[in-house]
């Protein structure tokens, strides 16, 4: 693809086993916050050095630091910055409304400014995006909590469901069109879980129903197309669950058609 790719390094982050646990509500919360911290001035970074960031996790709560960088860096020139969320799940809980206390299934919620002051004021402001300029994509397994939280703030989810009336094409032209519009471009993170557990086994919480392995290239592929993608994010790549590396082998894949490779 003629890119110069430099590894910027790892973000430090203690087994949990090795832990303390001190809030159910929010497990791990003081090492996520910092970890955060530290990924936002990693990527923050890169976008000063004029790079494309592309982070590789790691559970979802990587996004709270990834994006956090990115609007931190574009909110210095005025500028707002989309997000496409491509998971399984909405992530969008708050320790009131959590199930479980993952902070992984909170990042969403904390990237629009609700949850834990320690995450939602990482780099320093909140909300790091608005509801108008985010985009959830294939959506099947949602919290109560979520729904109350997705409709009172209006983000559009298009579920797994509605990918299947309309075609996968359809739908990401519409987050496309939404995530850039009045934005400096999208930053782009996807869940492997996304993709259904038959392709994608090596994921903390699969789902089955999810996108098949080429609908997954083909949405990477459209976004890529539009030419607003500013950042690229993979999470929840599982060694311990995988089966002969077939989900880190796809995520390499779907970072490339992310970036831009094609079929022809």
């Amino acid at each position: 693809l003629g890119y110069e790719v430099t590894d910027a390094g790892n973000v430090h982050v203690a087994p949990a086993e090795s832990l303390p646990q001190t809030n159910p509500r929010a497990r791990y919360l003081p090492q996520i916050a910092e970890a955060s911290e530290e990924l936002a001035r990693m990527v923050e970074q890169s976008l000063d050095e004029e790079a494309l960031p592309v982070v590789l996790g790691g559970d979802h709560s990587i996004a709270i630091g990834s994006v956090a960088g990115m609007a931190s860096y574009y909110r210095k020139r005025n500028k707002r910055i989309g997000l496409i969320w491509l998971d399984a799940h909405t992530d969008i809980n708050t320790p009131e409304t959590t199930p479980s206390g993952n902070i992984h299934g909170m990042p969403l919620a904390v990237l629009l400014g609700h949850g834990a002051r320690e995450l939602t004021q990482v780099a320093g402001f909140a909300p790091k995006v608005l509801p108008e300029h985010v985009a959830v994509i294939g959506a099947r397994s949602v919290d109560p909590g979520e729904r109350e939280m997705i409709r009172s703030l209006g983000v559009r989810v298009f579920t797994m469901s509605e990918l299947d009336e309309r075609g996968l094409s359809s739908v990401i032209e519409e987050a496309v069109d939404l995530a850039s519009r009045n934005t400096a471009g999208i930053h782009v993170t996807m869940d492997m879980d996304f993709i259904d557990p038959f392709y994608a086994p090596g994921v903390g919480t699969p789902e089955r129903g999810g996108a098949t392995y080429r609908e997954s290239h083909l949405a990477m592929e459209k976004i890529a197309e539009s030419g607003a993608v500013l950042s690229v994010e993979l999470t929840e790549v599982n060694p311990v669950y995988d089966t002969i590396n077939q989900t880190a082998q796809l995520g390499v894949e779907l970072i490339l058609s992310a970036l831009g490779k094609k079929i022809m």
